[in-house]
């Protein structure tokens, strides 16, 4: 699971081939939870108030690049590292 981005202690995450809507992973201590690229909206899991507020934050600003990435993946490609939240 190729790691794109790491911030405040938060690692977003994408998987090769994986189906569904395009969507990024994110993990913060023993919290995970799974992003929708779109809408921003969680698909699966949790993760804490102030972590969860970062993830929405930084995917807002890099959703184009994470599409990118979504479709590198699906074609078995590396993922292009993105800029962290500063």
């Amino acid at each position: 699971m190729p790691t794109v981005s790491v911030f405040f202690g938060i690692v977003i995450t994408m998987y090769w081939r994986e189906h569904g809507r395009p969507h990024f992973h994110a993990k913060y201590g023993e919290h995970g939870a799974t992003f929708d690229i779109e809408t921003l909206a969680i698909l699966t899991g949790e993760l804490p108030g102030r972590a969860r507020l970062m993830v929405l934050e930084w995917a807002f600003e890099h959703r184009a690049e994470l599409m990118e990435n979504w479709r590198l993946c699906q074609e078995w490609a590396s993922p292009k590292p993105i800029a962290p939240l500063e």
